[in-house]
């Protein structure tokens, strides 16, 4: 088997350095310096990327790296765009790309610029080395995610499907470490959440601010909003989610094992939660046992003295794999209350990677194996949502597994959109080397000759 070394990791770290040095905050996205330079990059490898605008900044860049044809392709992906990030808050700023306390910090460094700088220093490094594969392996960095994927993955698979069509695809949404009961356990993404995105509408009569009304639209909207926050949406199995909890439970202590297990039970769950040794996953499990929906903006009004006759919250719901979006919006109307109007905003489909087993999952256990020896690696449902919703369209199978270790005290689910994203440079440089293990094993890499 080809082997990583030093040179292929200080790649990938410095070029997820540059990359984290291009602000590509979204909205509104403009990632066209950031695609330019992978496409130089690529270029300089002898590769032939192309670089496809979908509208104005919002650059998408695609390659593909020949192989036999003897198998079908393999996509790697990830998304060029960012969600926002307040200077104010952070320890270093969040566009600077520093090496501080053994970690590379930026906004993008965990979500997902690692997966985007890891890929093209693999598919470089192959290129130059004049490797054959039984496959061909595509790499597609995209714009748009964070806001829905409509100028990036979702506008190639409907113009440009011919560049990124492909038997499998490895993108975000696992490959990340979690700890339990002081255990470690890789996580796999085999499944994501539908995104159901609602304009939620109350409309009453308007008045003057200073005679106040028990009925206005803003206050019936906030008992509504209340209402959300303190009961939340119903529990639902899932097979992902059996799995899931089956083998996080088959790792912990004995102890442990039927509390975890309780987690299925849209009774006991509550206390399961309130009692896991590491609450930072709680919140995670919670979204994953139930659809969801989140109350992100609220509007209404433009005068103090005037009492609005319509008030909205736009809610971020997400859809269990097995509900549908109708079933989502039965439940919020039935908590939110039927003089609540209802508008979907923007809507996609669960997605679940059938059938569960298959050669490049595999391979993912095997090299996982290798590398971290005694540490399970189990099926994942992602509480948000991926490029998968695009690339799947044209019959991928989708792994999400973007290969990073995280020292115990520092979490995924805090460096995801959170204040201070970072990512460890050693762990950076392990992920960039499972990538490596990873895709020339699926690949059938061998040098020439």
């Amino acid at each position: 088997m080809l082997q990583a070394d030093a040179a292929l990791t200080d790649h990938a770290l410095d070029l997820c350095q540059r990359l984290l040095r291009i602000d590509t905050t979204n909205p509104p996205g403009d990632e066209s310096e950031a695609a330019d330079l992978i496409a130089t990059e690529l270029a300089a490898a002898g590769l032939e990327p192309t670089v496809l605008e979908s509208a104005p900044g919002r650059a998408n860049v695609v390659t593909r790296l020949r192989g036999t044809g003897a198998k079908p392709p393999l996509l790697l992906t990830a998304h060029l765009d960012v969600v926002e990030a307040d200077p104010t808050q952070w320890q270093r700023p969040p566009f600077s790309g520093d090496i501080h306390d053994g970690c590379l910090w930026g906004r993008g460094a965990i979500d997902m610029k690692n997966m985007a700088a890891m890929s093209v220093a693999l598919i470089t490094r192959l290129a130059r080395d004049k490797v054959r594969l039984e496959r061909d392996i595509i790499f597609a960095g995209v714009a748009d995610e964070e806001a829905g994927c409509r100028y990036g993955s979702l506008w190639l698979v409907d113009n440009h499907p011919e560049l990124v069509r492909a038997e499998y695809a490895l993108g975000e949404g696992g490959g990340f470490n979690i700890h339990l009961g002081g255990k470690p356990l890789f996580t796999v993404q085999v499944a994501e959440k539908g995104v159901c995105w609602v304009k939620a509408r109350v409309t009453g009569e308007p008045g003057h601010g200073s005679m106040p009304r028990s009925d206005s639209a803003v206050v019936r909207l906030a008992a509504a909003v209340a209402r959300l926050g303190e009961r939340g949406l119903p529990q639902h199995g899932t097979p992902v989610m059996r799995d899931f909890v089956s083998a996080l439970a088959k790792g912990q202590p004995a102890p442990l094992r039927p509390l975890i297990r309780n987690l299925l039970s849209p009774r006991f769950a509550p206390q399961v939660l309130k009692r896991l040794p590491n609450q930072s996953i709680a919140r995670p499990l919670l979204a994953m046992l139930g659809n969801t929906a989140s109350p992100t903006v609220l509007r209404a009004g433009s005068k103090t003295n005037v009492i609005p006759g319509v008030a909205e919250a736009e809610i971020d719901g997400r859809i269990l794999p097995g509900q549908t979006e109708a079933d989502f919006l039965r439940e919020l109307q039935a908590v939110l209350g039927h003089d609540v109007t209802l508008e979907v905003m923007w809507s996609l489909p669960p997605v679940v990677t059938e059938p569960r087993e298959s050669p490049l999952l595999d391979a993912i256990h095997a090299v996982m194996a290798e590398r971290e020896p005694g540490v399970p690696v189990i099926p994942y449902l992602l509480p948000g949502f991926t490029d998968a919703k695009a690339f799947t369209r044209l019959g991928a199978r989708w792994y999400g597994f973007a290969p990073v270790k995280l020292p115990p005290e520092m979490r995924f689910a805090d460096m995801f959109h959170g204040h201070d994203e970072r990512i460890p440079v050693d762990g950076l440089r392990w992920g960039t080397e499972v990538l490596h293990d990873l895709v020339t094993r699926f690949v059938g890499a061998r040098l020439p000759g």
